[in-house]
Formats: C-alpha cells, sequence, structure tokens
C-alpha cells in the first residue's frame, strides 16, 4: 500500500497512437518508452506512474507488462473514443483480510453506507449549485439530506438519487443546450464528455482502491452484478462533481468545439486521436487537482472497512 508521500510524486499518462504509424510501449531502463514505429518519441519514469491509459492499437511488450505489475502501475486500454475494454491491474491480491471484512459487511452496515456515499454525492452536487449561484433547489436537497438517514429501502435510496441528479443535471447544464442524461447513448457532445470524465475517474479511482488491496467487484450501495465493479461504482458517487465542474469550466473557457465531434449512427464521437486527447487532458487536469483528496478518501475508507468502531467514514470534500 502506498503511503501519501509516495502517492503524491505519483502521475497519470495517456499514449495514443498518431493514426499512421504503429505505436509501441517497451520497458528500457527503469522508464516506459513510446515508439512510433522504430522512432523513438518519448519516455517516462516507471517511478513516476500510478496508472497509464492506452488509446488505440498499441504494441506492448510482455516485459513491460511484467515490470508495470512490479512498479505498481495499473494499465487500461481504451478505444479511440475512450471507452475502457480492458486493464492490467496492479493491487495488493494478498490483502485477505481487507477482503473477508468486505464480504463479511451485514446487510444493515451496508444500506448505512450506501446512505453516506448518497449523502456525500448529494452534498458536493449542492455545492457546486452554489458554487454557480444556483440556489433554486438549496431547500429541497437539504431537505432530502435530513430525511435520507430514516430511508431503510435500498431501491428507494436508487430512486432518491436519480431523482436529485436529475434535477442537479438540468439546473448545472441549463445554458448548454441540456436534455437529459443518457448514460452510453452520447446522443449529444456533452453526453460523451460526461461519459468520458466518468470514465477516466472511474479508472482512476478503481486503480487506487487496487493498491490497498480491496475487491473492487464487491460493493456496498452497488451490488454484486457479473462484470461491473461495483466498490468503484460506489466511490466515485461522491467524485462524479469533479467532472461536472470541469466540463462548466471548458463550457465558459470556450474550450469545447462542435468541430471536435461527428455523429454517426445517433451516437457523437470524437473524429480523431488528437480531439480526443485534448478533452482528456483538460479533464485530467481536473482529476489531477484532486489527487490528494481522492487518496485521503480512499484511505479512510480503507481504515473504516478495516476498523469501523474505530474509523468513521469521511466524507470526500473537492478542493
Amino acid at each position: 500500500m502506498l503511503t501519501f508521500p509516495d502517492f503524491s510524486q505519483k502521475r497519470i499518462v495517456i499514449v495514443g497512437n498518431n493514426g499512421n504509424v504503429t505505436s509501441n510501449l517497451k520497458f528500457y531502463n527503469s522508464n516506459i518508452r513510446l515508439y512510433y514505429g522504430e522512432k523513438f518519441i518519448d519516455q517516462v519514469s516507471c517511478y513516476s506512474v500510478i496508472c497509464l491509459f492506452i488509446v488505440g492499437d498499441t504494441t506492448l511488450t510482455t516485459k513491460l507488462i511484467k515490470k508495470a505489475k512490479e512498479y505498481g502501475i495499473s494499465i487500461f486500454l481504451l478505444s479511440n473514443n475512450l471507452k475502457n475494454y480492458a486493464e492490467i491491474f496492479s493491487s495488493a491480491e494478498g490483502n485477505y483480510k481487507l477482503r473477508q471484512k468486505q464480504y463479511q459487511t451485514s446487510e444493515q452496515s451496508e444500506l448505512v453506507l450506501s446512505r453516506l456515499i448518497v449523502k456525500n454525492k448529494i452534498k458536493n452536487q449542492l455545492l457546486l449549485l452554489q458554487e454557480k449561484n444556483i440556489n433554486e433547489f438549496n431547500k429541497k436537497f437539504n431537505s432530502i439530506l435530513e430525511n435520507i438517514d430514516s430511508v431503510d429501502d435500498r431501491q428507494l435510496l436508487l430512486g432518491i438519487e436519480g431523482n436529485t441528479s436529475s434535477l442537479y443535471f438540468g439546473a448545472i447544464y441549463k445554458d448548454h443546450d441540456w436534455h437529459r442524461r443518457a448514460p452510453q447513448a452520447k446522443e449529444d457532445p456533452l453526453n460523451l464528455l460526461l461519459d468520458v470524465g466518468y470514465t477516466l475517474i472511474f479508472n482512476y479511482i478503481d486503480s487506487v482502491l487496487h493498491l490497498f488491496g480491496f475487491d473492487t467487484y464487491k460493493g456496498f450501495y452497488h451490488k454484486l452484478f457479473f462484470e461491473r465493479r461495483s466498490l468503484s461504482c460506489d466511490m466515485m458517487e461522491p467524485l462524479r462533481p469533479i467532472i461536472d465542474r470541469q466540463i462548466l469550466k471548458m463550457f465558459n473557457l470556450k474550450q469545447i468545439n462542435e468541430k471536435d465531434f461527428y455523429l454517426k449512427d445517433c451516437s457523437y464521437s470524437f473524429k480523431d486521436f488528437e480531439s480526443a486527447n485534448k478533452y482528456s487532458n483538460h479533464i485530467l487536469e481536473a482529476v489531477l487537482k484532486q489527487k490528494e483528496p481522492i487518496y485521503d478518501f480512499v484511505y479512510s475508507f480503507y481504515r473504516h472497512i478495516q476498523e469501523p468502531e474505530k474509523h468513521n467514514f469521511i466524507e470526500f470534500s473537492p478542493l
């Protein structure tokens, strides 16, 4: 497990092909090296990387994969549209005591954790609304927060979260031609950017959880489901406003250009890797600014799961 001084030196790296020449990633002298064909392009020290996002078709050497595991680097493989399709994790898989704690958590304790996660998310949504001087939902959101502790049914909690998020999205993006949140549909550029942002922060939190030794398939709010990393789904909920805030900032700075997207079969995509890389870098800029709070959030959660009587659940609070 990394301590924060170690973790604070780590960064996310994104690499991709140039569309014309095959990209190659190789290990050399404690570095990850990028080649276009046989031409050396750039390198980064393995000591400084926590996770590597590889976009598009790129070849990896077996030595690099082996060394990535040794250096604690998780690798995520993304399509040109930044959709995650495979991963190679670095994790503390031997932390069986932590995993026992996860699976031995009672249904009542899981419900308590679920309430805390939803409350944390709604608080951060409300903070962003207030930051943008959108105060029409203050009373309603505060009333919801006051009453969540009395919710004794997970399905009802899911409904409350969904309804609150619907109001939130309609308010936060009302000046940006907002229609609805359509996960995975990508029916407009804004939904595409939200999907990309949430995917990147999901992969990041998933990577950090693995470093502590969690089984990320065993969640509390999101239940076990085939091939769903439910714990990562849980832990990213309070982090979502990081992405929402950054996308608003990108609109305000006029960094979003309709010419960077194209529509095919009722779904928007980036027109090329350069466009995808531009937006992913903008979004990752916001994620990295929250690196310390994210680490603290996961570490406090780790301690809470290990000894819930001694360590309280500490909410994620963005900078």
